[in-house]
């Protein structure tokens, strides 16, 4: 089948770069590991199961007092600004980390909508003008953002953007609605996709700087399956904009927008390899506890060989999740082959863990209280978040000219 051919193809990519490129290393440094160590005990207590269950009932999905310690105290938000809009100026690799542990503890606040979508747009497309009244206030945390590309009932490409941008002299009206944006009712700041009328394709598509106080603008929170991660739709009623407030190029924001959401997916992949690691550490401890028969059950052969099994996906998926924050650091003419590779891999991992572990547990896994249901509703929302894996084998299959 063609996936199977995509997935021989990708391990063999990732062989050759190992070897015949500039080193790789598939492990973090000792400033990575002190940054992942303290994200999870700082996570342990400030985003437990407990808190979890609590938060995603709220209307914004996240404790602002949290929000606040992350990005005032700790400077999470400000890892990959530079160091010229108050930021550290760190890479995607060194975000690495971080990611995995808010994937861990399915982190509820907006730092992947703000940091991983909203800030790497502005940082890829904005001008100097546009940077400086935003990227200084996203790195403090006084502003959260995200990025709105997707259309109600509409495939995870960019091809269905309706929403429409008309020029009228030096300003921008947008019309249409938005969905599926990712905190996209409490971001302050949303950039937004639109096409000119009678385009089609890659043709014609413009990113927009959208403060949420804009008039004309109408937002909804969505509720989801996934509650972890809060969504919303978005009303365009006649939304006027100055000429200062287009983001990139006029009529060529396609590739703007591709580039945006691969770095996210890059991301994304390191917080479902958290993520599917929490589910094996978790099914591992259970299967060592529950005694039936007289016996613990992980001393079952097919409980053994489903943990063998859960283990081998998240150590692959953390290789490709590793490859592809190397590639967008070091190597970003291969970050379309390795973000395709990252996503398909990573999202089927976290699913096969997150599903392995609700059987494992049998009963107790279906129960509110648990939080294997939790994982199991992430892994769904994640692996349709930026693209099915059947959307990214393809890409990855025209990528290398199968």
């Amino acid at each position: 089948s063609l996936d199977k051919k995509v997935e021989r193809v990708l391990f063999s990519l990732l062989n050759i770069d190992a070897t015949q490129r500039s080193p790789m290393r598939f492990a973090f440094n000792d400033e990575q590991r002190a940054l992942q160590e303290s994200a999870r005990k700082f996570l342990e207590n400030a985003n437990s199961v407990e808190r979890v269950l609590t938060l995603m009932e709220t209307p914004t999905g996240f404790d602002p007092n949290v929000w606040k310690q992350l990005s005032a105290e700790l400077g999470w938000t400000a890892l990959t600004i530079p160091e010229a809009f108050g930021g550290y100026g760190l890479s995607h690799a060194d975000l690495t980390p971080l990611m995995e542990e808010m994937g861990r503890s399915l982190l509820c606040a907006p730092f992947f909508s703000t940091l991983c979508l909203g800030a790497n747009a502005l940082l890829l497309g904005g001008s100097p003008e546009q940077k400086q009244p935003y990227l200084p206030s996203i790195a403090s945390g006084a502003l959260t953002a995200t990025l709105a590309w997707q259309e109600p009932d509409s495939p995870w490409q960019q091809d269905p953007i309706q929403a429409t941008v008309i020029r009228d002299g030096a300003s921008f009206i947008l019309k249409g609605h938005k969905a599926h944006v990712v905190d996209g009712h409490t971001a302050g700041l949303l950039i937004i996709a639109a096409r000119s009328p009678n385009t089609t394709g890659d043709a014609g598509v413009s990113l927009f700087l959208v403060p949420a106080d804009t008039p004309g603008l109408v937002r909804t929170h969505t509720p989801t399956l996934d509650q972890t991660r809060k969504q919303a739709t978005l009303q365009l009623d006649n939304v006027h904009l100055p000429e200062s407030h287009l983001l990139g190029p006029w009529e060529d924001g396609a590739k703007l927008l591709t580039t945006t959401r691969l770095l996210a997916g890059v991301a994304l992949a390191a917080e479902q390899v958290g993520a599917a690691e929490r589910c094996l550490d978790t099914t591992v401890q259970y299967a060592k506890d529950r005694v039936q028969f007289g016996r613990p059950i992980g001393s079952f052969q097919a409980i053994k060989h489903k943990c063998a099994d859960m283990m081998v996906q998240v150590e692959s998926a953390r290789s490709a999740a590793w490859y592809a924050a190397w590639v967008a650091s070091h190597n970003p003419s291969e970050l379309p082959t390795a973000a395709a590779i990252a996503q398909a891999f990573c999202s089927e991992a976290l699913f096969h863990c997150a599903a392995e572990s609700v059987q494992i547990h049998g009963g107790i896994g279906f129960t509110w209280e648990h939080e294997t249901h939790l994982y199991f509703k992430r892994a769904q929302s994640s692996r349709t978040l930026l693209g099915t894996p059947q959307h990214h084998r393809e890409h990855l299959a025209r990528e290398i000219g199968l």
